[in-house]
């Protein structure tokens, strides 16, 4: 089995065919392109401390108890993202038939169903998550739980290891396609063929906070009308405007500065795996960290071609998804350690 090597950033074994090297055709590809798995998933609704709700799908595996199930996923999706995502419902695929338990928590507002109190979600917003994790532990607390997080949902999950260096309710984490550094990223955003990604995705916040503006009373936290809410064309105007407003910022700088994982990386002490792709059309390099910024807990694996949560590869008329298949091999290889923990303390109790 394949070795994950922590505490450096290497090569990863993912290598995109030719027919595929473009980083846009890897980003758009998977999610028009490919079918997504059919799958039986259930909402749970839980309350949280504000008076709000969160939305968390659940798929138990095909044919197999809780009581044997090898442990629970948590998933985070990207922005604007849902259990109806490529990626989500392809994971969630693999993790069940792999013998998983899985719980998909909907940042707010992402169920198709609007909060009920102004507060929304970002990529450093740490709290609704620990709930659901807690959540998740309560409920299964004999089952081993991993998580998994996509872009910002990536970037939160490596920022919440960070606030919770020593924690042991998570037994490892893999993230992907993470936006690191949020202010380069940003700024990415609004160059060439990625002003098309933006535009899509600001639509849709856009949209959802309208909605919740024709809901409630928001002019005692917000600036800004709705007019000029349809009018903002950036990721970094509705950070300025919104994100940094809503949740207690000196703007989007602030925000930027706060909740960039990758000053944080070095305090993780959960085995965690990094996946990215240097051809990301919704990044930099500046994503990149060097060794030294990475803790002992950190594998950071990257390729040379990848585009965004893409890794593509098979043929055009049989296209296969990579990162499945790393991020099962990968919590099967942390299943096997922490397996052989339990064992050897077991024996040394008998002894």
């Amino acid at each position: 089995m394949f070795r994950s090597k922590f505490g450096k950033v290497v090569s990863s074994t993912f290598k995109a065919p030719s027919w595929a090297r473009n980083a846009n055709i890897q980003t758009i590809w998977p999610r028009y392109m490919m079918k997504k798995p059919d799958l039986n998933t259930t909402n749970e609704r839980i309350s949280t401390p504000d008076g709000d709700f969160l939305d968390i799908a659940w798929c138990l595996p095909d044919s197999l108890s809780p009581k044997v199930a090898k442990g629970v996923v948590v998933v985070f999706h990207g922005l604007e993202g849902s259990v109806n995502s490529h990626y989500a419902r392809h994971l969630i695929n693999r993790m069940k038939n792999d013998g998983f338990i899985v719980a998909l928590m909907h940042f707010r507002s992402c169920s198709h169903e609007v909060n009920i109190t102004p507060r929304a979600y970002h990529s450093g917003e740490t709290g609704d998550p620990m709930q659901t994790i807690a959540h998740v532990k309560q409920r299964y607390p004999n089952l081993p739980v991993f998580a998994v997080g996509y872009s910002l949902g990536g970037n939160m999950l490596l920022k919440l290891l960070s606030e919770t260096a020593g924690q042991k309710v998570l037994c490892a984490a893999v993230a992907v396609s993470a936006p690191l550094l949020l202010a380069e990223c940003a700024l990415r955003m609004q160059r060439g063929f990625s002003r098309l990604y933006q535009h899509y995705l600001l639509n849709s916040m856009k949209q959802n906070l309208l909605e919740k503006m024709r809901r409630m009373d928001m002019r005692h936290l917000l600036s800004i009308n709705s007019n000029e809410v349809k009018a903002l064309s950036t990721f970094r105007e509705f950070d300025q405007e919104v994100t940094s407003q809503l949740h207690g910022f000196d703007g989007a700088d602030d925000y930027y500065e706060q909740c960039s994982a990758m000053p944080m990386l070095k305090n993780i002490t959960t085995n965690t795996l990094v996946l990215h792709a240097k051809d990301d059309p919704f990044m930099t390099e500046s994503v990149v960290p060097s060794d030294n910024q990475l803790s002992k807990s950190v594998a950071y694996e990257l390729s040379e071609k990848g585009g965004h949560v893409g890794f593509l590869h098979g043929t055009p008329f049989t296209p296969k998804l990579w990162l499945q298949d790393r991020i099962s091999q990968f919590f099967e290889e942390q299943y096997q350690r922490i397996s052989s923990t339990e064992t050897a303390n077991k024996t040394e109790i008998n002894v």
